[in-house]
């Protein structure tokens, strides 16, 4: 399997499957210098395992991460910085009814036409156990980041949508994210989401989740503008997690229903700093960032592995149904916020170094 690689100057390959003896990453790239331990990765790992509330899978996994090359004395020193996680709650018996069988919505049936061979495990490699790799990845990129940029620097995540239930982004509240099971900002919406998903899980099914990554404290000047856009770039690292169905970059799709008037974010000169109005373009223009808060949603389908029965095909091309057991996320987007502030980290990194390079700031 090629391309399991991410990044340009900053880059990470990701390695491993779901019931597999362990995952993990190689970070390349990453500058020397950077006061880093493993808690500082474990923290933003906590955001992600598994079944920390009745609302995600009951999976147990410590996602402990074990740093084995590239960090010396509490420093990273430039070399590859190899992480592993051990995996240790893996019921691979719930597969083996399955294991001939296509789960619809999953990667089954095109991981098998294009390989000849699959793992059923879980899905392998295909799974978002891939992800925890790329959190701590991201955790990395993070730390240098807070250390090239300052403490201004600060990329953080939140549903924004729940199913058929939207929050008020008005009243997003960065504080109230991290301490309810939904990584919801907007409080008054909460004992609703909560009613709302319990029913979904209750009748086995599941619901898809839209997030909202908000990038503050990004420099002027981010992002090659043919091609390795700073949109582009951000746009292809969240359609790569697992499950995304679409992006958004401010405005997205909705700039198609704005008049121009409407969308252009008109500029104002108050003492030496330029002011936008307005910031429909997601905090970059023609590729570039702005200086603007950087906003970028992703629209997560729902969790495809459901105890309600359907048609699908056997290995063999014979018709049958099926019905997933096991334990799974009845909205899989939950756990995506803290993949897509990760990604953002890495992505916002790999374009500093850039930038570094071409412009020398």
């Amino acid at each position: 399997m090629s391309f399991n690689t991410f990044g340009k100057i900053f880059r990470f390959t990701t390695w491993g499957e779901s019931h597999g003896p362990a995952i993990g990453c190689v970070v390349d790239g990453c500058p020397p210098d950077i006061k880093i331990t493993e808690k500082d990765i474990q923290i933003e790992l906590n955001k992600r395992k598994p079944g920390q509330s009745k609302f995600t899978t009951q999976r147990k996994e410590d996602d402990k991460v074990n740093v084995l090359s590239g960090v010396f004395e509490g420093k990273t020193t430039g070399a590859p910085i190899s992480m592993i996680i051990y995996n240790k709650d893996m019921r691979s018996r719930d597969y083996e009814t399955i294991k001939n069988k296509f789960r619809p919505g999953h990667a089954d049936y095109t991981y098998f036409k294009k390989y000849g061979i699959r793992d059923y495990r879980g899905g392998g490699r295909q799974s978002a156990r891939e992800t925890a790799s790329r959190v701590a990845a991201g955790a990395i990129a993070k730390k240098v980041l807070e250390n090239k940029l300052g403490k201004k620097y600060k990329a953080i995540g939140a549903v924004t949508q729940l199913g058929i239930l939207g929050c008020d982004t008005k009243n997003w509240n960065d504080n109230l994210i991290n301490k309810n099971p939904f990584f919801c900002p907007d409080k008054s919406i909460l004992k609703l989401w909560e009613k709302y998903l319990l029913g979904i899980r209750k009748s086995g099914s599941s619901c898809g989740a839209t997030i909202e990554i908000r990038v503050r404290g990004v420099p002027v000047g981010l992002g090659a503008p043919i091609y390795s856009k700073l949109d582009m770039d951000l746009a292809s690292a969240m359609m790569s997690i697992n499950a995304v169905k679409g992006v958004n970059i401010g405005s997205g799709m909705n700039s198609a229903f704005l008049t121009g008037e409407e969308n252009s974010d008109e500029i104002v000169q108050k003492g030496k700093h330029p002011i936008f109005k307005s910031n429909n373009a997601g905090g970059i223009l023609g590729g570039i960032s702005s200086g603007q808060e950087i906003i970028v949603s992703f629209a997560v389908k729902p969790t495809s592995s459901i105890l309600i029965s359907r048609k699908t095909i056997d290995k063999f091309g014979k018709n049958t149904s099926i019905s997933v057991k096991g334990r799974h996320d009845p909205c899989v987007g939950i756990r995506a916020v803290p993949i897509g502030e990760a990604m953002a980290h890495c992505v916002i990194l790999d374009h500093y170094l850039m930038n570094k390079a071409q412009c020398g700031k």
